[in-house]
């Protein structure tokens, strides 16, 4: 009987290879013609979306990519090759790869590396802590995909979420304890997840359940009082209804309820991204000071910090006999 070889792959989203129009709108095709993210009828959401959607927001979310690009590009890849570089010691002579489920490097790539080392096992870890067909499910979708033109594929340790591990509650902890500490406790607290359309959830979903596992765990934990923590959902596309509160419409109307400071937390994003830099970051942060804030403080993904790193060898170590 031949050896086992396992083989460690890191999942995130995506992202543009540039923050150029062109980089975008291909980016934004392949990301929004996944039935997963978007379950309209092809027939109908095809002309849309080529047609309205990518002519017209292509330009305007490339220029939001110009805004938090840096030296080492796009912030979610380079936080993630990262999450990887600091990872990959801590697992001798398993290969390991990143893969995103839009853009490069591709799904495709990573697991051809790591079949090319001989990979029998198959560690995924999607890089989502709350599960959701939007993003966890893609994933598996993807995978699958790929292994349906192998002749031999490996054994799957699929990792579905981690929404309640113990060590990512005790790193949000920290990170928000780190914030308290740097810049004084805030009015209020809130903790931003990235919204789905709420007929997601009537249909099956059971990622609005996760969230509020990873907030309730975060309230118990955290010595901060508990009615002035806030969950909100940010991110909605479209016209039809989102997971609420929206978190643009609680940053209008905070000052108006007499709360001066807040700092904010974004726990589904393991990594630092358009979504957190420059919605959270700067598009929050004006609609609450234009509406009479005083201070606001985005609180960092975690990212490669020792805490995330921690966590992901726990859950990878878990998979690994």
């Amino acid at each position: 009987m031949s050896e086992c070889k396992y083989g460690i792959l890191l999942v995130n989203l995506g992202t543009p290879d540039s923050p150029t129009t062109p980089a975008v709108k291909r980016y934004l095709a392949e990301f929004l013609s996944d039935e997963r993210v978007i379950d309209v009828p092809r027939l109908i959401w095809k002309p849309i979306l080529h047609g309205a959607i990518l002519p017209f927001r292509s330009p305007k979310v490339a220029k939001l990519y110009q805004s938090i690009w840096t030296e080492e590009g796009s912030p979610l890849l380079a936080y993630t090759l990262r999450q990887k570089e600091k990872l990959a010691p801590h697992f001798p002579n398993i290969p390991m790869e990143v893969g995103m489920s839009y853009g490069s490097p591709s799904l495709k790539s990573a697991i051809d590396a790591l079949m090319s080392q001989g990979v029998t096992e198959l560690v995924v870890l999607p890089l989502y802590p709350q599960y959701s067909c939007t993003t966890t499910a893609a994933v598996y979708d993807g995978i699958s995909a790929i292994f349906k033109k192998m002749r031999t594929i490996p054994s799957l340790h699929f990792i579905r979420h981690y929404a309640t591990h113990p060590d990512y509650i005790q790193g949000l902890v920290n990170s928000i304890e780190k914030s308290f500490a740097q810049h004084g406790e805030p009015d209020r607290l809130v903790i931003s997840f990235h919204g789905i359309p709420k007929r997601y959830i009537e249909t099956g979903d059971i990622y609005e359940q996760d969230c509020q596992k990873t907030t309730d765990l975060i309230k118990q934990r955290l010595n901060y009082p508990q009615d002035r923590i806030l969950m909100t959902y940010q991110s909605r596309f479209g016209r039809e209804p989102w997971l609420t509160p929206y978190t643009d419409e609680t940053m209008n109307e905070l000052p108006h309820k007499g709360v001066t400071s807040v700092q904010v937390i974004c726990p589904g994003f393991s990594a630092d991204c358009l979504e957190t830099l420059e919605e959270i970051s700067e598009q929050n942060q004006h609609f609450f000071k234009s509406n009479g804030g005083k201070s606001f403080h985005y609180i960092p993904a975690l990212n490669d910090s020792d805490d995330n790193i921690n966590l992901f060898k726990s859950l990878i170590s878990s998979k690994i006999r």
